[in-house]
C-alpha cells in the first residue's frame, strides 16, 4: 500500500500534452485513494483540487512535474523549502532535473507510489539580502543587464576577501546547477552530491579571475563596489531585484535539502552522456 496520500501535479501550462497527462494521473490517483492537488489557476482544476496556502502545502508526501527544467524550478519555489520529493517527468528539451520521459509517466509514478524508488538529497542554497531570505536550487546571478559598464564585486568567504572581481557578473551555483548557467560560462560541472558552491565570473576583465569552488559550510558574500553602481538579482532563472552597493548577499547551504525521486540504476554520468553528449569526438 501506497505511502503516498496527497501528491500534487505541477504542469507547464503552455503545453497541452502536459495538461492531458496530467487530467489523466489525477483520475489514476483517485482510483487508489490519493488525492490530487494543482495550483490556482491550473488546468488541472476540476480533476485535481487547487493548492491554498501552506496548509495545503504541508499536507503533501509528493510532487509530480511534467515539463522541464524550469517547472521544476517553479515546484521547488512553491515548496519554499519544504522536503517534499518531486519526480521530474521531461516535456522539454534537456531535462537534466526532469529526467524521466513522458511514455514512462505511469510506469515511474507507480514505481514511485510502491516505494521502488530513491529519494535523493540536492543542497538548496540560502541567499540573505539584508532582513530576507531566498532559496536557490540552482543558483543566484548577479549581473549588470543592460548597463554599458562592467561592474565589480567583492567576494568575501567567512569575512575574509577572496577577490575583486571586475566582470559582466557573477555565477553562484549549487551543485544542482553546475550544469545549467554556470556550465554556459565556463563553470566546472560538479556531481550533485558534492558538498560546494561554485563562484564562476560571467566575462571577466581578467585572465586570472577563474571560476572558484568553496566547501558548502562556508559563508559567502558578494557587494557591488562603486558609489552609485547596481546590478540584477536573478534567482533559479528569475529576475527578483535590482541590487546597489548598499546591499550585501550573502550565501550558505540551507539547513534543509531539496529530494528529488531517481530510479535506482539512475547515473548521473550517464545523464551527461545523454543530455551534453559528454565525452564524444567529433
Amino acid at each position: 500500500m501506497s505511502t503516498y496520500k496527497n501528491v500534487a501535479i505541477i504542469i507547464r501550462r503552455e503545453t497541452p500534452k502536459a495538461a492531458e497527462s496530467g487530467k489523466e494521473l489525477c483520475k489514476v490517483l483517485g482510483e487508489q485513494g490519493i488525492s490530487a492537488f494543482c495550483m490556482k489557476g491550473s488546468p488541472l482544476k476540476g480533476a485535481a483540487k487547487e493548492m491554498n496556502g501552506d496548509g495545503d502545502l504541508d499536507l503533501l508526501d509528493l510532487v509530480i512535474v511534467l515539463g522541464g527544467d524550469g517547472t521544476y524550478l517553479q515546484a521547488v519555489r512553491l515548496l519554499n523549502g519544504r522536503k517534499t520529493p518531486i519526480v521530474g517527468v521531461n516535456l522539454g528539451s534537456l531535462g537534466f532535473l526532469t529526467d524521466n520521459r513522458l511514455e514512462e509517466l505511469h510506469s515511474t509514478v507507480k514505481s514511485t507510489l510502491n516505494n521502488e524508488m530513491e529519494s535523493r538529497p540536492r543542497s538548496i542554497l540560502k541567499i540573505k539580502k539584508g532582513s530576507e531570505e531566498l532559496l536557490a536550487l540552482n543558483d543566484m546571478v548577479i549581473e549588470r543587464g543592460d548597463r554599458t559598464h562592467l561592474i565589480n564585486i567583492a567576494i568575501t568567504c567567512d569575512g575574509h576577501l577572496v577577490n575583486e572581481a571586475k566582470a559582466d557578473g557573477i555565477i553562484v551555483s549549487s551543485p544542482t546547477g553546475s550544469t545549467a548557467y554556470n556550465l554556459a560560462a565556463g563553470g566546472p560541472i560538479l556531481h550533485p552530491e558534492v558538498n560546494a558552491i561554485v563562484v564562476t565570473p560571467i566575462c571577466a576583465h581578467s585572465l586570472t579571475t577563474r571560476p572558484l569552488i568553496f566547501p558548502d559550510d562556508r559563508e559567502i558574500s558578494f557587494q557591488i563596489i562603486g558609489a552609485g553602481r547596481s546590478a540584477l538579482l536573478t534567482i533559479d532563472g528569475q529576475k527578483v531585484t535590482d541590487i546597489t552597493d548598499k546591499d550585501k548577499l550573502t550565501v550558505s547551504r540551507n539547513d534543509k535539502d531539496h529530494f528529488v525521486i531517481r530510479h535506482p540504476t539512475h547515473n548521473f554520468f550517464n545523464l551527461l552522456r545523454e543530455k551534453l553528449k559528454f565525452g564524444e569526438r567529433d
